[in-house]
């Protein structure tokens, strides 16, 4: 049979139409972490991350950052969340920074953030079911020796997650007391909580000379929230990029989310190894990030 020009423009809607649902199934919102904006207020950060295309936003909750709980009264509560719905954007997630194996003064004190952010959370967003996301801190070392204590503490932390309704997931960091896939999925199997979950970054995984897919394939399953940003260097010696300037295949990523079925979003961080230079703008940095993922994830509906 031969085809006439014709014939291939009027086939053309089929051709294309496996393509189009292809990557409709690998879709997922993409957002941006509030972590590498700290210099610009709230509103103006929603607004910027709006016209970018964002669909939605993790709000950092560390101490010194605007949406600090400790910070925010209950008026200032109230405006941001009206900003928020105003900006149409989704809340994918709560930053915090939780040092688990320290002091016993400390364990409270994390105790007491936890609570905290779970309350700033159904204040801001009473709609949204956003995990807390936090590392876990220390240096890695003998994970067999802390790993009793570690499963403890944190156990207390779903604990306080279950009571306030907020689920809370555990990132894997390179340089940090938990960074492997086996500590990973042992922290979860030994909790057992469906509000302790995992918060998957495959920068720390990367480092490590673990391939995508085999991070995927054992972490998915217990992950909530996703992180993205790119690497270059190893585990000894590293520095963290902004995505599409490393060594990440994010159509790869993104297919291979789409096979795992992972429900969520994807969500840009920018390292404080990069926000802390000199010179460093969030807006381009935002912009820049969009431009290399919309591609393969699902940008803001305009």
């Amino acid at each position: 049979m031969i085809l006439t020009r014709r014939d291939c423009f009027t086939s053309l809607p089929l051709l294309v139409q496996p393509l189009i649902a292809q990557s409709e199934r690998n879709a997922r919102p993409l957002g941006i972490s509030l972590y590498g904006m700290k210099s610009l207020d709230i509103p103006t950060a929603l607004k910027v991350c709006r016209q970018i295309g964002y669909a939605g936003v993790e709000f950092a909750l560390l101490p010194g950052y605007p949406t600090d709980p400790d910070r925010v009264t209950d008026k200032q509560r109230k405006e941001l969340r009206q900003k928020l719905a105003d900006s149409g954007l989704q809340v994918h997630g709560w930053m915090e920074n939780l040092p688990a194996l320290g002091t016993a003064e400390t364990h409270k004190k994390n105790l007491e953030r936890l609570k905290a952010a779970a309350e700033f959370a159904h204040a801001i967003a009473p709609e949204a079911t956003a995990p807390l996301e936090t590392v876990l801190g220390s240096r890695p070392g003998d994970w067999q020796k802390v790993r009793e204590l570690l499963t403890e503490r944190v156990g207390e932390w779903a604990e306080v997650g279950q009571r306030h309704q907020m689920v809370i997931a555990i990132k894997p960091h390179v340089a940090q007391v938990l960074r492997t896939l086996e500590a990973a999925v042992g922290l979860m199997k030994a909790i057992n909580s469906p509000w302790l979950r995992l918060a998957f970054d495959y920068s720390h995984f990367e480092l490590q000379g673990v391939k995508l897919a085999e991070a995927l394939s054992k972490l998915l399953p217990f992950t909530v929230f996703i992180h993205v940003k790119d690497t270059q260097g190893t585990a000894d010696k590293f520095e963290f990029l902004l995505p599409g300037q490393g060594r990440t295949d994010y159509a790869a990523y993104a297919q291979l989310l789409s096979e795992g079925n992972y429900p969520g979003a994807v969500v840009v961080e920018v390292s404080s190894q990069i926000f802390s230079r000199p010179g460093y703008d969030p807006v381009e940095a935002a912009k820049g990030s969009y431009s290399a993922l919309a591609k393969y994830f699902m940008s803001h509906r305009k």
